[in-house]
């Protein structure tokens, strides 16, 4: 006869996967409430204090997060846990109120795990009851035993991940509004603040420089179309922090007008998902139950874009 050592992983992988199964079908009513216009307001509710801080901060530790955040799973597959462990709780990334939020109801509402956070907490456990009502486990194994600390920790690895990809959405929605205003009104590709804002300086410079045109404004035009004009390093700082100003502010509520659109198209479903199967990794395998870091992939690959069309410089 089987020990219960032998016997309890399999029959409570055989109850994680119908616990995740029961919060699949949950995912579609949790994206409808809380990430519709409606849901998206209230959830950013919180953005209004610190955050106003928070996220132009994170914005500027993006680059370094995302270099420990691999390094930290590069640790994890050469088998250097203690090391991965520790690079994970030294990111160099500030905890917004909105992530905090997403990461409650994702936990208590979605999954319906326990929770505790500043000044509230959450005792249910959906799946500690469902392995423990199970007929066939029912007085013969501890939930302790079968699901210790440290896969609770993975767990709440795998939401603070998906709760961070918010982060990385705000970026890309950011580069992207830079973007269009650069397409618009200036004529020119700007694929972030950065380059909006020395775009921009150029403009001002040029225009200044053919209004003080001693000839009249039409010479002007033709002379510093042959022979443009630099923007002085002032006005290319404050044009440049300008914009990296605004954009940061966006990037706080940025959510407000991505939200609506990634539930439309499918997205938020598509990474609750993920979620679910990096959570299936955890209980029902030997992965370790990271969140995928794409969305994090493409903010860094807007950013090297950005940076390099500012070094560049761009004709105008």
């Amino acid at each position: 006869m089987q020990s219960d050592r032998e016997w309890a992983p399999a029959v409570v992988r055989d109850i994680a996967r119908r616990y995740l199964a029961s919060r699949r079908e949950c995912v579609d009513v949790f994206v409808d409430r809380h990430f519709s216009l409606t849901g998206t307001l209230q959830l950013h509710r919180p953005a209004i204090g610190w955050d106003l801080l928070r996220v132009p901060a994170n914005l500027l530790l993006s680059p370094v997060t995302l270099v420990v955040s691999v390094a930290s799973r590069i640790a994890a597959r050469l088998g250097l846990a203690r090391t991965a462990a520790w690079l994970v709780r030294h990111r160099p990334f500030f905890d917004t109120a909105v992530a905090r939020e997403v990461s409650w109801l994702v936990t208590t509402e979605l999954l319906q795990l326990p929770c505790a956070q500043p000044w509230r907490m959450y005792t249910g456990d959906a799946l500690a009851d469902a392995i423990l009502s199970d007929p066939c486990v029912a007085g013969r194994i501890c939930v302790d035993d079968v699901l210790p600390a440290e896969d609770r920790a993975r767990i709440a690895t795998a939401i603070s991940g998906y709760a961070g990809t918010r982060a990385a959405t705000a970026e890309i929605a950011t580069g992207s509004i830079a973007a269009g205003i650069g397409a618009i009104w200036v004529k020119h590709a700007t694929p972030g603040m950065v380059t909006l804002g020395s775009v921009v300086a150029k403009v001002v410079a040029q225009q200044t420089a053919i209004a003080a045109f001693p000839l009249g404004a039409g010479l002007g035009a033709w002379w510093y179309g042959m022979y443009p004009v630099a923007p002085s390093a002032e006005l290319l700082a404050i044009t440049t922090g300008a914009f990296a100003v605004v954009g940061a502010l966006f990037a706080v509520f940025s959510g407000i007008v991505t939200d609506p659109f990634q539930r439309v198209i499918g997205l938020h479903r598509r990474r609750l998902l993920r979620l679910m199967g990096a959570l299936e990794d955890v209980l029902c395998g030997d992965g370790e139950g990271r969140f995928p870091l794409r969305d994090h992939y493409v903010a860094r690959l807007i950013d090297l874009l950005d940076l390099s069309a500012a070094l560049r410089g761009v004709r105008v």
